[in-house]
């Protein structure tokens, strides 16, 4: 993981976002909390972030915001900005908002962001469908 990690512009960060699995992950000793921090102190300043088996917490919108500001305070205390990353529902068992945006979160809107030509609307969408 270090080499590939020490070589790479952008990382994708998966969080397991089943009951439990995230409290472990993100707990001191916690493997999300150790790749966040190598993958910054190895100088990958671009960050997205998947939460992935949203499909074992019903596609919980209030989970999925849960998620999202648990992780946005520690990614913030390693060096990266939160405004900067963006952060997907997904589900990698059934290829749910992956590719292509899920009917099972509605709620989910994509991520915006604003660059000097304007404001780049479904990014994620955009991004995936560039690779």
């Amino acid at each position: 993981m270090i080499t590939g990690t020490s070589q790479a512009d952008c990382a994708i960060l998966i969080i397991a976002g089943g009951t439990g699995e995230f409290e472990a992950g993100i707990s001191k000793d916690g493997q999300t909390r150790e790749h966040a921090l190598l993958a910054f102190t190895l100088g990958v300043r671009q960050l997205i972030v998947a939460v992935n088996k949203m499909d074992s917490v019903n596609w919980s919108e209030a989970r999925f915001e849960e998620i999202v500001k648990e992780t946005s305070n520690f990614i913030k205390k390693v060096g990266y900005n939160p405004k900067t990353v963006p952060f997907v529902p997904i589900s990698g068992w059934n290829g749910d908002n992956m590719i292509e945006p899920s009917s099972n979160c509605p709620w989910y809107k994509g991520w915006q962001k604003e660059t000097k030509a304007g404001v780049v609307k479904d990014w994620w969408y955009w991004y995936c469908a560039s690779r």
